[in-house]
């Protein structure tokens, strides 16, 4: 029984391993949010950072949209990612990743409509109404999408670009309600008080970095400690500001565990 378990555990690593393609160097990532030129000139401190780490070579490789971004990460063609919880959670759990450093604090987001929708009393009265909302798979979106165990009885998400004009849109009738940050959702509603929450989501933790089986144990823990260095907190300088994120913090697979459920609607992601 002992040879048949020993068998069992080095065919699944070589599974896993084998689903992994062979490359000369790591890669980092992270989700589309700028130009080519503007991304890989913010990133290349950390790659510096992130190679002298590892002791090979590191290099970031430009997601150019979202369509291409998942699909390079299904393939396993990152090696080191920053993104949310729903995919550092989906990688732990598809791809064998591991969490090394995230943003502090934890991200909490509300589903509102107008205080005069008479005919909206609770989150399930938004099917089938429109919502504005980030496109998913953002975190938000995805968060709230997730209460409706029917795709076809969904809410229809009216892509909006940035928080505020979520509100706006609601404010002004356009959408019967929207997806939003808790906080922001107080800060605009507190002096008009036009709208009201029909739901709130349980704290989920920041964006992370992770890094997939190419990347071993023992570079892994040097990658953390470089990364949390006074060395680390300047090669990240500008991502931080970026973020407004003061300090990164170690991650754990405990708190990121299970979160790659809220990807069940997006095409690819299936756990």
């Amino acid at each position: 029984m002992q040879h048949i378990r020993n068998f069992n555990g080095a065919f699944a690593l070589f599974a896993l391993l084998s689903l992994v393609p062979a490359r000369a160097e790591l890669t980092l990532s992270s989700a589309p949010r700028d130009s080519k030129e503007n991304e890989e000139a913010l990133y290349k401190p950390l790659v510096d950072l992130l190679s002298k780490a590892a002791g090979e070579k590191v290099t970031f490789r430009y997601g150019d949209n979202y369509l291409t971004y998942q699909s390079e990460m299904r393939k396993g063609n990152y090696d080191i990612v920053l993104d949310g919880p729903q995919f550092v959670s989906w990688r732990m759990a598809k791809l064998g990743h591991v969490p090394l450093v995230k943003f502090p604090g934890n991200l909490v987001f509300v589903a509102i409509t107008k205080n005069n929708q008479d005919k909206i009393k609770d989150l399930k009265d938004l099917a089938g109404r429109t919502v504005c909302a980030f496109p998913s798979p953002n975190l938000a979106t995805l968060t709230v999408l997730y209460e409706f165990s029917n795709p076809s009885r969904q809410p229809l998400v009216l892509e909006i670009q940035n928080f505020l004009d979520v509100y706006k849109g609601v404010k002004s009738g356009k959408c019967a309600g929207g997806i939003l940050q808790a906080k922001l959702y107080q800060d605009l509603d507190k002096e008009t008080k036009v709208a009201r929450v029909l739901f709130t989501s349980k704290p989920l933790p920041n964006q992370a970095f992770s890094a997939g089986p190419r990347v071993t144990a023992e570079k892994r823990a040097r990658i953390i400690q470089a990364m949390l260095s006074p060395e680390g907190a300047a090669a990240t300088q500008k991502l931080r500001e970026i973020y407004k994120v003061q300090a990164l913090l170690p991650a754990t697979v405990e708190e990121y565990q299970g979160l790659g459920k809220l990807l069940r609607d997006v095409w690819g992601f299936e756990l």
